[in-house]
């Protein structure tokens, strides 16, 4: 029986008299989801056998075959022909096992100077700074999509709102033009995350370092590091740029659930403000008549999941003490997931918004419920030398008349707005127009299409 398991068990399994059952197998192994860093692991061990073999701890012999064997099982993987196994555990000692089977002795000094502690946190960094360059390719994509939108939709009118009542009129283009702003905030917390991740913890060992002499900074430059992890124990037990990383995530997943939401409600009949292509949208089973925005409401509800892996993570590191404890297996489901959910999510929304249908009229019409060009008749007021709070209490007044004879402000004559103030002139009706509202705000940040487009071309430009 022992003889067995140590076949089975390369790694670690002499010290032990029995084998772990197949229960404890099935509970503690990784393998079925932490292959997913196998490229990663790879990228690792070629570069730690490189240096390996330049500070003459392994041969040049050693290192040739080690490259040969690495590059064979990278091309298995790749075409699907590896053979994963649980009685190996994890990643690590399948790549290791394959890799010794192939060349023999040379496959096991690869593990020279080095733990899996040490390995899986590489990895693992490895495999976050990749993500990150993804899911950025991917927000770059859906504010192109919003951008393209803004711009064909600078001088399309719609209210905006606050408290969900109309406040003021915008323009889509302004409107969707925040949410790029939110996706630019997210694009600048991830490169801020990475820049964090991007050390390196290969050299720290199992937590105390190795007394072989290594040359961490040489592995660092070749894997693309920034530098090296200062502290061997925190270099092990650091999981604080997954949940950073997470954290990023959690906040994409806030933006494009908000975006969700307003996609959900323009879409309803009673306010009819978009279309969404068909593709995007699913029909019931009872009422035929149904096109519901199946798309939007489900990465509604995917936030709620990737937020929970946020609390996972959290959860998952408070209570351990120093160095690396098993309890960090758990880190990569959470990891892996909110990742996969939030780049599905990028792709598919980057063509649901190229191909939104935008009603026009409707958003304008809109705009002229519930006296979205009160604001200016109370600045028009102002600039003619009244108190704001005067001004205020007379334009309230004047809705207050409005609503009674529901008629918009800029539907009641002169002579009937000028009850409320003798300031008020024939100018005023220029001022009550949706369009010579947005016009007006005419600054940085404000709603006139000539600020829109300058904004537009602002990103554009970043981003180019």
């Amino acid at each position: 029986m022992t003889e067995q398991f140590s076949k089975k068990n390369q790694g670690w399994s002499g010290r032990f008299s029995e084998p772990v059952s197949a229960l404890v197998q099935r509970y503690t192994g990784s393998v079925f989801f932490d292959q997913r860093l196998a490229l990663f692991d790879i990228e690792g061990s070629l570069a730690h056998a490189e240096m390996l073999a330049h500070v003459g701890l392994i041969s040049a012999k050693d290192l040739q075959g080690i490259q040969g064997g690495l590059n064979q099982i990278r091309q298995e993987i790749e075409s699907g022909q590896f053979q994963w196994s649980l009685d190996l555990e994890d990643v690590h000692l399948n790549i290791e096992k394959r890799l010794t089977d192939l060349i023999g002795d040379a496959g096991k000094r690869l593990h020279t100077a080095r733990s899996r502690n040490d390995q899986v946190a590489t990895d693992i960094r490895l495999w976050v700074r990749h993500t990150i360059d993804e899911i950025h390719q991917a927000l770059t994509a859906l504010k192109t999509a919003l951008l393209d939108q803004a711009e064909r939709h600078a001088d399309t009118i719609m209210p905006g709102f606050t408290h969900l009542q109309v406040a003021q009129p915008v323009t889509l283009g302004h409107h969707l033009l925040a949410y790029v702003e939110m996706l630019s905030r997210d694009e600048s917390r991830l490169a801020d995350c990475r820049a964090r991740a991007n050390v390196l913890p290969l050299g720290a060992a199992a937590l105390a370092g190795t007394s072989y002499p290594i040359d961490r900074e040489r592995v660092a430059r070749t894997l693309g590091f920034d530098g090296v992890c200062q502290n061997s124990l925190d270099a092990v037990s650091d999981r604080d740029f997954a949940i950073e990383f997470t954290a990023c995530c959690a906040l994409i997943m806030t933006h494009i659930s908000r975006l969700s939401e307003e996609l959900i409600l323009w879409m309803t009949p009673r306010i009819g403000f978009i279309d969404l292509a068909d593709r995007f949208c699913t029909g019931s089973s009872i009422m035929p008549q149904k096109k519901n925005p199946d798309v939007p409401e489900l990465a509604r509800g995917k936030s709620g999941r990737v937020y929970g892996h946020l609390m996972a993570l959290l959860t998952l590191m408070k209570g351990q003490p120093l160095a690396y404890n098993k309890d960090n297996q758990e880190d990569k489901e959470p990891l892996f997931d909110a990742a996969d959910t939030v780049l599905d999510t990028l792709r598919v929304f980057a063509e649901m918004m190229a191909g939104i249908q935008v009603k026009d009229q409707a958003m304008r019409s809109a705009a002229f419920e519930g006296y979205s060009t009160a604001t200016d008749l109370a600045d028009y007021l102002v600039k003619k030398g009244l108190p704001f709070r005067d001004a205020h209490e007379a334009v309230a007044l004047a809705v207050k008349a409005g609503i009674a004879q529901q008629k918009d402000l800029s539907e009641l004559s002169l002579e009937a707005l000028q009850a409320f103030s003798p300031l008020i002139g024939p100018d005023v009706h220029e001022v009550l127009k949706v369009e010579g509202s947005v016009a007006a705000r005419d600054h940085v940040g404000g709603t006139a299409p000539s600020q829109v487009r300058a904004q537009i071309r602002r990103h554009r430009a970043k981003r180019d």
